[in-house]
């Protein structure tokens, strides 16, 4: 098929379909006129693409641990997919900590502004002086 039916099929752009060949994550034959051409399984492999994006992986993950799927988003075991899921997870894991404390600071941030009028702390309202 050609790239316009597998962006009709999976409702991904072109353009993302030739990164996604870019990056070894799909690939296609070329016909006599350049064209590329899809082969039908390579449906299924746009949606596991996705699937794993979606759960927050990076290409370079999913292209290792792509050849281990065998639905959308279940694997089978191959060698080093534990290892690069975990790490993964523990990447997630630091961000998810990082943005929580933004959160923070930015909802202080938030009150302190709320306890100023015209720039002028209200009165009662402690602030702290820079350092």
């Amino acid at each position: 098929m050609l790239i316009g039916e597998l962006s009709r099929r999976t409702g991904v752009s072109e353009r993302l379909l030739r990164y996604y060949e870019r990056t070894e994550l799909i690939n296609s034959r070329r016909r006599a006129n350049g064209y590329r051409d899809y082969d039908d399984r390579t449906v299924e492999t746009v949606h596991r693409v996705r699937a794993l994006l979606a759960a927050g992986l990076p290409t370079r993950t999913i292209r290792q641990i792509l050849p281990c799927t065998h639905d959308t988003a279940a694997l089978r075991p191959c060698p080093g997919v534990l290892t690069s899921l975990r790490d993964q997870l523990d990447i997630l894991d630091q961000r998810a900590a990082d943005l929580e404390t933004a959160r923070r600071l930015l909802r202080q941030t938030i009150a302190a502004t709320e306890n100023t009028t015209d720039g002028v702390p209200a009165p009662g309202t402690r602030t702290s002086t820079p350092r």
